[in-house]
């Protein structure tokens, strides 16, 4: 990624009126997208986006852009960001654009591309996208610029298509669901997904305002889920964020379950009807107990780089099916072609309906273990990790550790933090150890 000037690991995010998330940017960001993207065919673009009040402004600048350039522009509306895979397979599209930045407040925002095959946008073609935005922005001639349009039963159609990722004979009736969206792109949709499917739903998050977003609620803060599955006397509990692709889960008795734990128990449901092919992707955050869990059933595993990014790419490599992170992103390859909240959540109530037990007996088969995570900011130009007082304190904590915990260190990709991470099976020795470690990372960083 170090080639890349303005894409990440996630497309291109930053906070609205700085940087590259401004209109005179994301204009000549459609320019460049549509001049590579205008040499393969079909010339037309599906764009998404989600609820922020700043997507009015980016998404007008976006497909100016991308008129300029000679591509029509197929307008969605609010629409989830796997919602804009699946449907950029199906329209035969070039690309499909997600205006999002998914888990963040309402003040950031981003862009994010997937290919014709509904996969996040290659390399090679990202690379000519940047080299595409240092030319002067030209205009196509008039007789070809390119023209929007609005596809009004996008929402329709990917209710359809979640509603599909599950047997034909599965229903939810005498389940009652509370479902958070967040404030965000699957407010209209998420609901109905679940109602259809036969579900008494109790929906919160759905009232969006602009800059409501993720605030003080869906996968990123779930104690408004909690509180209200508790008052309902709810069976589940749902929370997506922002963009929908991501899922937490909430049981009956109030009890989170992240992302590893929802993972696990639909790669075991898997396994148990025949569908599990290979083993099993996390990152180098997933939990152990996810690892040690799967183990016992006889499930490979395997760790990749943080971001769902990473992921996907050691799932593709390997031939697997099922990958995600603590975060909630969940990949089930043999359903879609990208992390999905919503299809996530139905698979884990499909191995609910499978297995005749409930979401809290399910989460029963995991046990995760104590992790501490402290997030270190440090000066520019300094490397803390590289420090011998810091690596001192990580083996003197391995060794304590032993078998049964582990250490990680790594800089984040969007910001000037060291994330110390520190696992086992003590709380107490996993506390102290972080903040043993946490505090010569500080030192080392002034």
């Amino acid at each position: 990624m170090s080639e890349r000037k303005y894409f990440g690991t996630d497309g291109i995010r930053g906070r609205v009126g700085e940087g590259a998330i401004t209109p005179d940017f994301v204009l000549k960001l459609g320019w460049a997208a549509g001049r590579v993207l205008s040499k393969q065919g079909t010339k037309n673009v599906l764009i998404g986006k989600d609820t922020r009040i700043s997507n009015y402004m980016l998404e007008a600048a976006l497909e100016a852009g991308l008129a300029a350039a000679g591509l029509k522009a197929n307008l969605m509306g609010p629409m989830p960001t796997p919602a804009v895979a699946y449907l950029t397979r199906t329209f035969r599209a070039e690309a499909g654009i997600v205006l999002s930045a998914s888990h963040n407040p309402y003040y950031d925002n981003g862009i994010k591309f997937f290919s014709a095959q509904g996969t996040k946008l290659d390399d090679d073609l990202e690379l000519a996208i940047e080299a595409e935005l240092n030319k002067p922005l030209t205009c196509v001639d008039n007789a070809s610029l390119g023209k929007a349009v609005r596809i009004e039963d996008a929402a329709g159609r990917y209710i359809e298509f979640c509603k599909s990722t599950v047997p034909h004979y599965m229903n939810l009736q005498g389940m009652k669901i509370v479902v958070d969206c967040a404030n965000g792109a699957t407010y209209d949709i998420a609901p109905a997904v679940f109602r259809e499917l036969g579900a008494e739903v109790v929906a919160i998050g759905v009232k969006p305002n602009g800059t409501n977003i993720n605030d003080k609620c869906g996968a990123t803060d779930t104690q408004l889920l909690v509180d209200t599955v508790l008052a309902e006397q709810a069976d589940v509990g749902i929370a997506l964020d922002g963009d929908g692709d991501r899922c937490i889960m909430v049981d009956h008795t109030g009890q989170v379950l992240d992302g590893d734990q929802l993972l696990f128990i639909i790669a075991r449901d898997a396994m148990r009807q025949g569908r599990l092919k290979g083993g099993v992707v996390g990152t180098q955050m997933t939990n152990l107990g996810m690892e040690l869990a799967l183990g016992i059933l006889g499930i490979p595993f395997a760790r990749s780089k943080v971001g769902d990014r990473y992921v996907m790419e050691m799932l593709q490599e390997k031939g697997w099916f099922f990958g995600g992170e603590g975060s909630g992103h969940i990949i089930c390859l043999d359903r879609t072609s990208t992390g999905d909240g919503i299809v996530a959540a139905l698979q884990v109530l499909t191995a609910s309906i499978h297995s005749e037990l409930s979401l809290h007996e399910l989460a029963r088969g995991m046990e995760k273990f104590p992790q501490v995570l402290i997030n270190i900011r440090f000066k520019e130009g300094s490397d803390p990790l590289s420090d011998e007082r810091v690596q001192q304190a990580v083996a003197d904590v391995e060794e304590k550790l032993g078998r049964t915990g582990r250490v990680l260190l790594r800089k984040s990709g969007t910001e000037p933090l060291v994330r110390v991470m520190v696992e086992g099976d003590n709380q107490e020795l996993v506390q102290s150890s972080a903040e043993a470690i946490a505090e010569q990372v500080k030192l080392a960083s002034e």
